[in-house]
């Protein structure tokens, strides 16, 4: 059975958590520090601390913002419910917001609204890899804490200005990085995120202002908080492997995207190049999850529900009425297996069982 996630890990990362155990400098110390520093060179952000979950790093993030207790934070119904519970816990207000059919995300038409109904900030999951209107939203004033842990790795061009009418002065249009466009980025390393550490979250600051209010609070954080070496060494490589194996995992995606063509699913929309990260292999259905999910157990691949650990799926009665579209998507995406090890031969039987599917 081919099954829909594999974490990915080589030699090189196995080597790494090795050496901890060996050396027994488990807890975090050096290659905390080497994380980090690996995490501002990829994404050029100011600042960043590695923490032992994502809900840390937001209870981190919140402080240093000094938002109220009880205030209401925006995040999309498709978002991992694990952000739904954190916010409550630390004492402030879901405001679960509906998404594009097109894209499964947030809108900043959606954002607006939710703003006009007491939303006062925005938790933004980058689901599947794709970047949402990440210029738009951030244009309408309300503060963003981006969600990279699927879309690590993506960057936007930003639209060039009105006076930029020439060739050289749009491509001086430098891309910026997903995690680089908010007040802070929580980036999880749980097993099934683009860069695993077997668990945790970095929090990155993309600038000056916003680190030092945050190294305010983090610089006193206890040791139970903070990412320990034997986690942190294999996010290290993991992402100093990430180009490779995301040059991979695009060319697995140009096979698949070609294969749906041919049939009646679709998946959904992205920016190709290195405007999206290639997240698994979402499918939406235009027939129902149990027949696909058999069509494809009858050639020894596994499919999952896409969204089986969504706020919506937390919070289905709740949210029925009025996140009516992811509802829809809920129902009806799928993420078929899409990473690295992937050989030549579970490829070539996952093309022809997309090209074929019910």
């Amino acid at each position: 059975m081919i099954q829909t996630f594999s974490s990915t890990i080589r030699r090189k990362e196995m080597d790494a958590v090795l050496t901890c155990m060996v050396d027994e400098k488990t807890g975090p110390g050096e290659l905390n520090t080497r994380l980090i520093q690996a995490v501002k060179e990829a994404t050029g952000c100011d600042g960043a601390v590695a923490f032992r979950s994502a809900a840390i790093a937001l209870s981190y993030a919140l402080k240093a913002l000094d938002l109220p207790v009880a205030t209401p934070i925006m995040i999309s119904a498709l978002a991992p419910s694990w952000q739904y519970a954190a916010i409550e816990s630390l004492g402030y207000q879901p405001l679960v917001l509906d998404v594009s059919e097109e894209s499964g995300l947030v809108t900043a038409d959606l954002v607006a609204e939710g703003m006009k109904a007491g939303g006062r900030l925005l938790l933004l999951h980058e689901t599947m890899g794709i970047l949402p209107e990440l210029e738009q939203i951030t244009t309408l004033g309300v503060p963003v804490i981006e969600d990279i842990s699927h879309s690590f790795g993506a960057a936007l061009t930003p639209a060039a200005d009105e006076d930029a009418d020439n060739a050289q002065k749009k491509a001086e249009q430098k891309p910026k990085a997903a995690g680089s466009f908010g007040v802070y980025a929580i980036m999880g390393l749980e097993e099934f995120d683009t860069i695993t550490a077997g668990g945790g979250a970095v929090l990155l600051a993309p600038h000056r202002r916003e680190w030092i209010a945050l190294k305010n609070f983090t610089d006193a954080a206890p040791r139970t908080d903070i990412l320990p070496d034997i986690n942190s060494a294999l996010a290290f490589v993991q992402i100093k492997e990430f180009r490779r194996n995301e040059d991979i995992r695009k060319t697995i995606y140009a096979s698949f995207q070609h294969a749906l063509l041919s049939g009646k699913n679709r998946t959904f929309v992205r920016e190709h190049g290195d405007g999206s990260t290639i997240w698994s292999f979402p499918v939406v259905l235009a027939g129902s999850f149990k027949d696909a999910k058999q069509y494809a157990g009858r050639k020894d691949i596994e499919i999952r529900p896409a969204y089986e650990d969504s706020v919506i799926a937390l919070k289905d009665e709740e949210l029925s009425g009025t996140c009516k579209k992811a509802k829809a998507l809920f129902l009806r995406t799928v993420l078929f297996p899409l990473y690295p090890r992937l050989g030549s031969e579970a490829v070539t039987k996952i093309t022809k069982v997309l090209g074929t599917l019910p």
